[in-house]
């Protein structure tokens, strides 16, 4: 695949895969993208898992015909994007290795050598001659690891954005890019959200038409979608006027609670209602929406003078990941001595801008006429 003259596309598909670092669940499998730009000197970008070594040296050697890479840029230290360093390596014995100090340090973790023989280190601000074209190294520490950079050709206009605008799925697969980009963000990078903004700021200074990420379809149509997306995300903002409702319901009253508030919810006409089941739904799915959304509702009961097991897992996702400004209401249920109000609001202390709802719910073992017009009070609250 080209994506300009000059930059092809080498990186390769993964159906194989069930589970994304042993806890997202991908599908539509992955995409491992590598890149390599050919000009008076030849620098390939990134490598790939080391289950498709042979498939991607195999199409460097197609992209590139009986020329010898000058430069192997190592973004990210990642497995799944340097797992076949050692093997391209071995292919090219003369290539220099480019990189961060902190991903040769890496190196030597993985591989036992960080290539002190043929090793170029760059930081913020370097630049690399190719020949006509320019790249330009950009620090992008905790974006999500220590040691990524991210690199920009000033010829093409092309950023290699290492995991920063990645997404779920293969490349051989149609799929919505918001919502598997939003799941992938959340779940993997959401936590860095200040070290992204800072990534973002600096991005914003260069002129920029074509988005190259490790993960997902390389970006060249209507560019200002994708950043607007990462910015709300990485500061936490509001993407969709709605509420979410997380609950998990034991001999089913809670569900009957939760499902009455959506219904009173949508009478009022609140845009959106989305509501996640957290014993059955995808955790990370689940957790995509508590932050995609301004208002959320925790509804759970109260399980060995605590909260049941998968909302409090639920809620360590998101104070993880640094859940903040978002309206917070709280349904609990306990038959005797309810306390799961008490123990969510005590996790959400250390997060910035809660803003706790007037009418919370507790309910004695099953819905009664009390609960009924305070859900109905609620769903006024809300949809404000």
């Amino acid at each position: 695949m080209k994506i300009t003259d000059d930059i092809k596309y080498i990186g390769v598909n993964d159906h194989k895969i069930d589970l994304f670092e042993g806890q997202y669940v991908v599908e539509n499998g992955m995409a491992y993208n590598s890149y390599a730009i050919i000009d008076e000197k030849i620098a390939v970008m990134d490598s790939v898992d080391v289950r498709f070594k042979d498939e991607w040296l195999g199409k460097i050697s197609d992209a590139i015909g009986t020329r010898t890479p000058d430069f192997l840029i190592v973004q990210h230290m990642e497995p799944d994007h340097s797992g076949s360093i050692i093997s391209f390596s071995e292919r090219y014995p003369e290539t220099k290795i480019v990189a961060s100090s902190k991903a040769f340090t890496m190196m030597k973790n993985f591989f036992g050598t960080d290539f002190s023989d043929r090793r170029v280190v760059v930081g913020n601000g370097e630049l690399l001659e190719l020949g006509r074209h320019t790249l330009n190294f950009i620090a992008a520490p905790m974006v999500h690891w220590p040691e990524v950079i991210v690199t920009y050709d000033n010829f093409d206009k092309v950023l290699f954005s290492a995991d920063a605008f990645g997404k779920f799925g293969a490349l051989d697969v149609k799929e919505d890019w918001a919502c598997e980009a939003r799941r992938y963000y959340f779940g993997i990078v959401g936590k860095y959200g200040m070290q992204v903004q800072s990534l973002l700021k600096k991005a914003l200074n260069l002129d920029i038409k074509v988005i190259c990420p490790l993960h997902g379809p390389v970006l060249s149509d209507n560019l200002d979608y994708y950043i607007k997306l990462y910015n709300i995300w990485s500061s936490y903002g509001v993407e969709t006027d709605g509420v979410m409702i997380a609950y998990t319901s034991v001999y089913g009253h809670t569900k009957a609670a939760v499902e009455l508030l959506a219904e009173k919810l949508k009478e009022n006409g609140c845009p959106k209602v989305v509501l996640s089941d957290l014993a059955r739904c995808d955790m990370a799915e689940a957790v995509e929406d508590a932050f995609r959304y301004g208002k959320i509702v925790f509804a759970t009961t109260t399980y060995n003078a605590d909260i049941f097991p998968f909302m409090r897992e639920f809620i360590e996702n998101l104070t993880e990941r640094g859940f903040s400004n978002k309206t917070v209401a709280i349904i609990e249920n306990g038959s005797w001595a309810p306390v799961a109000a008490k123990k969510i609001s005590a996790m959400l202390e250390k997060s910035k801008n809660i803003n706790f709802s007037e009418n919370n719910i507790s309910i004695l073992s099953a819905v009664n006429d009390k609960n009924k017009a305070e859900i109905s009070a609620l769903a006024e609250e809300l949809c404000k």
